[in-house]
Formats: structure tokens, sequence, C-alpha cells
């Protein structure tokens, strides 16, 4: 997007006779605080704010909910420019804000896109079409990118939503813009095209998508059509035999531009490294349009251009089950079509071989299909792929459970589904879970995944909060707050921690991995998540999920960026690493004028912050050098944000240099292993936050003399009551314990003998009044992190992040 003034935004939405009193114009003059203030982002989701000081937020009402709610949660995070239906004076303490006052705002947001499309001079592609909008529209843009600078639609942004924010999308370097458009009822259509005004159009096919809403096939195909009234080109495929009879019936002749498959030649089509029939006609309408927009590509460059094209990207996940089975997690949407692909992935899993298939299915909406034929065929698909348990949950599976196979189960809903004991029966199975997201299949994944262990690591979320406020208390109260809950939160659990963090106002939290940043957003966190070490393999995950990424060299920045350019991001957030002294990654001083050079040449990616790690901020004989490494990053971070026209944030302390170099706390700080309870400097002030915990499972009394445990590395040296409790190195239970300490009853106990993979014994004979079942503490309250850490030669690091994963997780408040 680029930036455009407030006061520009205002004249468009009063233009539109959208903008309400007690803004108005007087030869120019607002009454705006700062009218001359740069937009360079528009915002719907408050969760993705990343650049407060040039963002406008657009406070949408939807059926599930009202973007007013975050206005005061925005306003307290920087951003000071909003366009709202409600009078500005239910926020009148918020003094620095420009409020925006319109009749809808959704209806502004399209009237300001369709300002940007005016100014835009560049032709504009739209591709609409039941199918292969996107994947097209990503084709197109793969073969052309070479050539020409492309703006696209993000994604699927396709509806009344998502059209506006790709049109935003639009500057003055863009030569071809792309953008997709779908509808799902009558009148839809028409509002679309007032906004796009598209010199070109372009139709992928008309299926069967959304067709309850539409009283004939024809119906939706001239809706749709609606879209392509204005353009000078029209491209469709003639092979179509109903289509193409449509289309001469709607349009003049002169403006038809009709392919078929007939006018590739057998090279072009063999280059091309898929052969069904869907990605056939997908590529069929890429190539139409390369022909028509670049005549000048020689089919040599085409055959090589195809040669290299990527399919769209899978959003199957595989997970471990109970009971020896196989998850493939696919809960992201359900139809047909998508359903046949997921039984195709099922099939051919090597790791089926030994497991019979299972498939949990949810019912399936906007088919466009009778009720009766729909779930007729889905009954034949389930014999077809050979699947031995099918479970559907929904009314209508309910209503046509006849037509499917003897022994089928059926739930009205999901909770209908938990509540059964059907989740216990699953035994090595390949379970393909697929449901509409409205069905909340998720829920289903964490059952059948779910592991129990009589042993527990329990979670003392207010004592999370006390340290939290603690470490809040020595910052200014500008000063963000990143909470680090990588490894699981240093094995804690990263989802509840991260939901205690998120009440608190926490400004951002911190992953190590892609993977832990994905299932923070699949628990509803909304608030930035940094991932730290960023696997390449994984980059398109964290545009998906919207991970902003630590970038520490050349080659992740690389592809990163390059990423990131094929899916059409603009001003994306990045936290670049400096080296400054910890040797262990980040750009040098030597890299700087390379660094910026190639961010400087981009639009892709912003800079949201820079930071480096201290190597020695907890001891105070590392004090010189810490100081060394401040003045070096202060001088490297000065020269990169000297470099951009924008505010980019800098952070420098963990912990440690909170509580011991305040004065260097920059615009954000990162706190990590003091969240958690441990601090080097001020251990009275924070509260220990974890117990591992278990009980014992059998006492036995043993004679003196008696060898205990594995290789008989220990000998009773009197008549002793011995217990056995169910944890060991399998647990996280560290083997170098033996010989240590627990506490029985809040009794100290010593270990005997080598620790056990699930078990270890413990000497109880001076406890009072002991049996089995009592409570054992591994550490605690009584029993501290810290302690056991000193004894093992290691740091409180090792011993919260070695409990395992099987170790179940309890928390609570007091």
């Amino acid at each position: 997007m680029k930036d455009l003034t407030l006061r520009y935004i205002a004249t468009c939405l009063q233009e539109a006779s959208l903008l309400k009193s007690p803004l108005s114009s007087q030869e120019n003059t607002w009454t705006l605080h700062d009218a001359s203030r740069r937009i360079s982002h528009c915002l719907i989701d408050s969760r993705k704010l990343h650049s407060p000081q040039d963002t406008l937020f657009f406070a949408l009402r939807t059926a599930s909910n009202d973007g007013h709610k975050f206005v005061s949660e925005l306003y307290q995070r920087g951003v000071r420019a909003f366009v709202v239906m409600e009078n500005p004076a239910t926020w009148a303490s918020f003094d620095q804000a420009d409020f925006l006052v319109v009749e809808d705002t959704l209806q502004a947001l399209q009237a300001l896109s369709a300002c940007v499309r005016k100014a835009c001079q560049a032709p504009l592609l739209v591709i609409a079409g039941s199918n292969g909008k996107t994947i097209v529209k990503e084709w197109i843009w793969q073969l052309l990118r070479q050539e020409v600078q492309i703006t696209r639609s993000p994604g699927s942004f396709n509806s009344q939503i998502g059209v506006p924010l790709s049109l935003l999308e639009l500057d003055d370097e863009t030569q071809l813009a792309i953008i997709e458009a779908g509808i799902s009822r009558k009148g839809e259509m028409e509002k679309l095209a007032r906004i796009i005004h598209p010199n070109i159009g372009l139709l992928t096919n008309i299926g069967s998508p959304h067709q309850e809403n539409f009283a004939s096939w024809q119906e939706k195909m001239q809706e749709k059509c609606r879209l392509f009234e204005a353009c000078e080109t029209i491209i469709y495929c003639a092979d179509q035999v109903e289509v193409d009879a449509e289309m001469k019936r709607l349009f003049p002749a002169e403006r038809l531009l009709a392919w078929s498959s007939k006018d590739f030649s057998p090279a072009l089509l063999a280059a091309f490294p898929f052969d069904d029939e869907a990605s056939l006609q997908n590529v069929g309408h890429a190539l139409a349009f390369c022909r028509f927009f670049m005549p000048q590509l020689s089919e040599e460059a085409l055959i090589e251009k195809l040669a290299r094209i990527e399919p769209a990207p899978m959003r199957l996940e595989l997970k471990e089950g109970k009971n020896a089975c196989v998850l493939i997690n696919d809960t992201y949407n359900a139809d047909v079509q998508a359903l046949a692909l997921a039984l195709d992935f099922q099939a051919g899993r090597d790791a089926a071989k030994h497991l019979s298939r299972s498939l949990i299915l949810s019912d399936i909406y906007q088919s466009g299909k009778d009720a009766a034929q729909l779930y007729g065929e889905l009954a034949e698909m389930i014999s077809h792929y050979k699947i031995s348990r099918f479970v559907g949950i929904g009314p209508a599976l309910c209503q046509y459970a006849d037509a499917f196979p003897a022994g089928s189960r059926f739930f009205l809903s999901t909770e209908d589904f938990l509540a059964s004991d059907i989740t216990e029966s699953f035994s090595q199975e390949l379970v393909l879970i697929k449901g509409s997201r409205r069905f909340g299949f998720e829920r289903i994944t964490e059952a059948l995944a779910l592991k129990t262990h009589q042993t527990r690591l329990e979670v003392n979320l207010d004592a999370i909060v006390h340290n939290y406020r603690y470490f809040r208390s020595l910052l200014k109260a500008s000063t963000k707050m990143i909470a680090m809950v990588k490894a699981e939160a240093y094995g804690l659990g990263a989802v509840e921690i991260s939901r205690t963090l998120q009440s608190q106002g926490c400004d951002a939290v911190a992953v190590a991995v892609v993977d832990e940043g994905i299932r923070l957003r699949q628990a509803g966190i909304s608030i930035p998540i940094l991932v730290m070490n960023p696997d390449i393999s994984v980059l398109p995950l964290c545009y998906e999920y919207h991970l902003e990424p630590e970038i520490y060299s050349f080659a992740l920045l690389r592809a990163f960026l390059e990423c990131g350019q094929r899916l059409g991001i603009r001003q994306y957030p990045i936290h670049l690493k400096l080296d400054t002294g910890m040797h262990r990654l980040g750009f040098t001083q030597a890299d700087i004028p390379a660094l910026l050079a190639l961010l400087q040449s981009q639009k892709t990616l912003m800079l949201s912050s820079v930071f480096t790690h201290l190597a020695g901020s907890d001891e105070a004989c590392f004090d010189d050098y810490t100081t060394l490494q401040w003045q070096a990053f202060d001088a490297m971070s000065s020269q990169i944000r000297a470099a951009f026209p924008y505010a980019i944030d800098r952070h420098i302390l963990n912990s440690a240099g909170i509580e011991r170099f305040t004065q260097w706390q920059c615009e954000r700080v990162r706190l990590g292993i003091g969240l958690y309870g441990i601090s080097p400097v001020n251990q009275q002030a924070l509260m220990q936050v974890a117990s591992f915990k278990t009980q014992i499972l059998q006492l036995h009394h043993y004679a003196k003399g008696e060898s205990i445990g594995y290789s008989r590395r220990a000998y009773l040296e009197r008549d002793s009551v011995v217990a056995t409790i169910p944890v060991g190195y399998a647990d996280g239970f560290l083997r170098r314990n033996k010989g240590g300490e627990v506490l029985v009853n809040g009794h100290r106990a010593r270990l005997l003998g080598n620790i056990c993979m699930d078990a270890c014994m413990v000497d109880v004979t001076d406890i009072p009044d002991v049996k089995e079942g009592d409570a054992v503490v591994l550490f605690g309250d009584s029993l501290s992190i810290s302690q056991v850490a000193e004894r093992l030669d290691t740091i409180p690091y090792e011993i919260l992040t070695s409990v395992s994963q099987r170790v179940k997780r309890v928390y609570f408040h007091e």
C-alpha cells in the first residue's frame, strides 16, 4: 500500500457520502489532530498490528465480532487513526486519536479501495469462477513475475472484505494487478465491480459451490459475469460448452477471448508437471492470459517456466495419536472435492499399510446438490476408499445415516461425540479428521492425541502473573514486553501461559520454531508471535499464521523475501538479529551495507525491530563485556534505523538485563526465565511457578544388604521401607538425580539406585504414616528448581525443559 494522508482518506469518504459529523471541511481545514498523518497500513484485525504509528483501523462489524471492541486496546498499543460507526465520545479520553465516523465501516473500506484503484493506471485482471481462482492467479504470477511487476490478492482474499484489502496493495510500481472476486449470493458481484474497475476478466468455471443461493446455474453465471461488464477482454475456456454458449449470449464477440486445450502444443503441456484434469484446466487459463498479455513470450520461454511451476500447498497435517493411531488433521474445511483429495492422501500414506482407515466427517454445506444425492455420493466414496470405520457428525449426516455402511456411528454435534465413549475405542487406525470450521474438529484431534500420565507438572498461573508484573514494574510504561514461551514455555505449556500473558496485556510472545507458533495461533493467541529460529523449509507457514520471524542471515532473509513475493505480501514484519558478541547467530557490522541495500530494494518485508543477545548479563564479572555489547548494538541499530523512514524498535535486555541494566531497555525487552520464577538478582521478589509431582505407586519392606534397581548400584545399609514412584528419565527426571532427594508428605527422602525409564525408588523408612498414594514432590515450593539445578551442576532451564510431554500439565489459580 502506498502512503496516504489522513486528509486524503477523509476526502475519499466524504466524496462517497459516508462521512458523518463532526468532521467538516472548510478550505481544506479539517477537524483532525493530524490531517497530514501518513497511513501505510489499513487494519481490520487487531491481532495483525505491527506498525501502529502509520495504521488506520477499520472497526468492522460482522456476524461473529465487532471491531469497536478493540479500539481501546489498539489505542494503548499506539494506533492513532480509526474509522468507526460509533460516536467518538465513547473514547473521549483518547485525546491523541483521530476518529473518522462513517455510516458503515465496510462501505468505507470499499470506498477507500475504489479511490486507490482509480488512481492506479496499471491494467487490472479480475478472476472469477467457482473453483481455481487462487491457483490460476498464482500460476499467472509464477509465469510472468520476471517480466512484469505484479500486485495480486494475498492468499484467497476474494470477498467483500478481501477484495478492498487487495486493492489497497496497489501502488505506483504496479504494472499488472490480479484480483480475485468471489460471491455466494445475488447482488455481491455488482458491489465488487464498482470498486475493482477491471480491464481484463477471466472466468475459471461455474461449478456447484454456493449453488443453493441461486435459482439456477444460469442465474449464478449471470451474476458472476456482472464483474466483466466493463472489461475490454474476457478470457474463458470454450471447451466448457455451456459456458461458451452463455458467454456468447452475454457479451459481443470482439470482447471474448476463448481458448481450448487444442491451442497448446504437446511440447508445452508435456513440460507441465501435473496431469490431473483440474490442474490442466487451471494452467490453460494461465497460459491463455500470458499469451494475451505478453504475446512476445516465446513457447520455449513458457516451456521453461512451466517446468518450474509449483502446486498450491496442502493443509493436511499428520499427528501421532493414542493407541498406535496416526491422525490426519484436516479441519480447515469440508467439501466433496477437498474430501476426495484428503482420502487420496490417506490412501497413499506408507504408514497406513498396517493400519485400518477411519474417517470422521462433518456435514457438508453449500455443495449445490440435493442432500440425498450428496450423502449418497459420500457413502460411495467411503466404500471406494475402503474406509473401515466411519463417524458422521452433524444433523444432515444423522438424517441420512441409512445411506452409509453398517456399523457407522453418527452424532448430532462435536460435543456429543466427545461426550461418548468412542474416543477411547480408536486403536491402530489411520484416522482422517475432516470437518467444516464451524464444528470445531480441532477438539477431536486434541482428544485423540491426548496423553495421560499420573505424574503431573502443576503450574501456578497466579505466579506467572506476579512475576510478569514484577518485571513490568521495572520498566517505563511505553516499553513493550516480549515474553519467551519457546520450548512449550520452558516446559510448562505454551498455550495456557500465553493465554495468561495475553490477558495481562503482554505485547508479544516469542517461540523457537514455527510449529510452536502455529499451535498458539490455533489456540486463539492473537498478540504478535515472534519465531526465533525459523526453518527455511516452513517459511510459508509464517505468512499463513502471521508469525514474525527472527532473521539472522542473508540466506534466511532471501528465502523469506522470495516466499513473501510469491505470496504477494507487502510490508510484513520481521525482526533483525545482530551479533554483538554472543557469536551464535546474527548479522555483523561488516554485513550492514549489503543488508541495507537488500532491504531497501524491496517492499515485501519491513523491519519491526532489531535486537541482539547479551552473553553474560546475569554475572557482574562480565559487565565490561556487556557494556561493549551495548555500545556495538547502539551503533549498529542506529545505522539501520537511519536508513528507513519508519520507526524500528530495538531490544537487547533479557530477564537479568531488565533487573541489572534497565537504562538500556530501549523500546522492547525480552522476558524469559524470570517469568518462570528464576532470578540471579532478586529471587525473593519472584514466585515459584512449577511443581513436579507424583505419588507412591507401591511400598516394600526390604532387609539390610538387599540391592535396589538396575546394575545393583545401591545396597541397603539397614532394614528399610522402599517406595516405588512412577517417574523416570522418560518423564524428564534425569538419571543424574541418582542419590538426590525428593519430598514425601513434606519430608525429604533419598533416592535409591539408578533412575529407571519410567520409575525410581525412594527410601521412606523415616517418613511417618507413609502409604501408597501419598504425594511426592520432585521440585516445588520447598525444593526449588534452583536447588535441584545446583545439585546437578546444571541450570534451571534444563530442569524445566526436561519434563517430557507425556507428563500431564495441570494449571490452577490460588
